[in-house]
């Protein structure tokens, strides 16, 4: 099956095709950039496949204007294809050393309708809420309550959660729409995520940036990607 025969929304092609993969990879798997599968990026995390993005990046239904929470900024391609959708991204990541890469790619790149934070994915960011559109990029043992909270009526959340019904060896990507106060779910397809971990990863060092600024075969099996 032609998975990109999924991607319907020509605003989200456009954005991907944009976005230089190339600059948000480190060196020894650049050559790769151009494919579509996911890549790692240190700290045993992994960049997404371009499918996956655009496929995440569609299910929040953006025209532009809204404000987007991302959990989890990685490599900060996923952040710089919502910023190709007009949208004003606030980013939060765990792992200081990846914000502060992501920062630097996002900064060369010259984004500057974003927000980033070094902290705890499962806290959100309560002092920029309501956001319009949530978006997780790590699967969580379960829909953490905070992000819920966060969510403006209306708005979309989209993460990977764990397979309860075990039809996989992965997560499902799912998708909740708050209406009247209450996360309504919809399931998406199935996906492999690496886990969304409690806590920052130097609890001492919190960083924030305004305007912008995971070892090869560990991470192979923590792979983000679409299971036929």
């Amino acid at each position: 099956m032609d998975l990109w025969k999924r991607i319907t929304d020509s605003r989200v092609l456009s954005a991907l095709k944009r976005v230089d993969r190339e600059r948000f990879v480190p060196e020894n798997v650049r050559q790769f950039a151009s494919e579509n599968r996911p890549l790692p990026i240190g700290f045993h995390q992994t960049i997404s496949q371009p499918f996956i993005v655009a496929f995440m990046t569609q299910a929040l239904s953006l025209t532009g204007g809204e404000r987007v929470l991302e959990i989890g900024t990685g490599s900060g391609f996923q952040t710089a294809v919502l910023a190709e959708l007009g949208v004003s991204v606030f980013s939060v990541e765990r792992i200081p050393e990846l914000h502060a890469r992501a920062s630097h790619a996002l900064t060369l790149c010259g984004y500057q309708n974003m927000h980033l934070l070094c902290g705890d994915g499962y806290q959100g960011w309560a002092s920029e809420a309501p956001f319009d559109a949530i978006l997780v990029t790590a699967a969580p043992s379960s829909l953490p309550h905070a992000l819920v909270e966060q969510l403006a009526e209306g708005g979309r959340l989209v993460i990977p959660l764990a397979d309860r019904q075990a039809r996989s060896a992965g997560e499902i990507l799912m998708r909740f729409t708050k209406r009247g106060g209450v996360a309504e779910s919809e399931e998406l397809l199935p996906v492999r995520f690496v886990p969304m971990v409690h806590g920052d990863a130097r609890a001492n060092e919190s960083c924030e940036t305004e305007g912008s600024e995971r070892e090869q075969d560990e991470d192979k099996g923590a792979e983000d990607r679409e299971e036929e």
